[in-house]
């Protein structure tokens, strides 16, 4: 057994996006090779609905998957596949983009909006695939409770469990843990997999050199094979997330992420003209 240590540690700016929504990017440009095949993380948490109600009006996207993870609040969104819905509380939306969607998400007044959303980049082979999408909702989604933790497997598998969706083009895993106080608690991770936990309540500890972890940190994690945690005084709530590196050269402008700049520049021709969207729900076309 070999321990992951940390090896990188991201606090992220805060920003503004969207069409004016208030939130932390954590994941970004300068973290691109590191944390490959992760493009970007975005973590919102707010009390005020002035923070975010503006929301993400509809807007293209291509050669990237969107994961959207809930913990409490509620988003409505639609896109030019004919997918509608709601987001709430535990729930997450897996949206491959692919050759090209457009697609809003509208974040509703809650008493709490916190959630994360991650970009996972798309391999070259499977930058032009079809779009499609999937809404996961809570009672979807599997939790282990051990005397450590509790679990919730979103995506991926644990322990022989499997998650409530597992990537078609990138193999990933993502686990919402409730770490308990004092309590220590260990994984098993591919070692081939570049692995990272984002905290977003609590403290605790990497037994690896027991280095301290805070909130509203990335925390990005060595070679190994295994990562332990070890709780402190209170509850820690964190994600682990893990995937395999793609290695490939990465052109990014805005909501489009390619290998090539003239593969960007394409995207962005084809949105001036008209001939974006390959794949529109049939009733939309005319």
């Amino acid at each position: 057994m070999q321990l992951r240590s940390i090896t990188g540690d991201v606090t992220g700016r805060p920003t503004i996006d969207g069409a004016g929504v208030r939130l932390v990017r954590v994941l970004g440009s300068p973290t691109v090779k590191t944390f490959d095949p992760f493009l970007m993380l975005d973590a919102f948490d707010s009390v005020n609905p002035e923070d975010y109600v503006k929301g993400f009006p509809m807007h293209p996207h291509r050669g990237i998957e969107t994961f959207t993870y809930l913990v409490n609040g509620v988003i409505e969104h639609k896109d030019s596949l004919g997918n509608a819905g709601v987001i709430r509380d535990g729930g997450c939306q897996w949206m491959t983009a692919g050759s090209g969607i457009l697609h809003q998400e509208m974040p509703l007044a809650s008493p709490r909006m916190l959630g994360l959303q991650l970009w996972i980049n798309l391999p070259a082979a499977h930058k032009m695939t079809d779009p499609k999408y999937r809404d996961i909702t809570i009672d979807m989604v599997p939790c282990v409770e051990e005397e450590a933790a509790y679990v919730a497997v979103v995506a991926g598998e644990y322990k022989g469990v499997e998650g409530a969706a597992r990537g078609d083009y990138v193999d990933v895993r993502f686990l919402d843990v409730r770490l308990k106080p004092g309590a220590r608690w260990q994984v098993e991770t591919n070692p081939a997999h570049t692995v990272f936990a984002y905290l977003y309540a609590g403290d605790c500890f990497l037994m690896e050199g027991r280095e301290p972890m805070l909130a509203r940190h990335a925390y990005l994690l060595g070679d190994g094979d295994t990562v332990a945690f070890e709780g402190g005084k209170e509850e820690c709530r964190f994600v682990l997330v893990s995937g395999a590196p793609l290695r490939e050269p990465v052109a990014w402008g805005g909501p489009i992420v390619m290998n090539t700049d003239e593969e960007l520049m394409q995207a962005y021709f084809e949105i001036e003209e008209g001939r974006f969207i390959k794949h529109w729900l049939p009733s939309a076309q005319d």
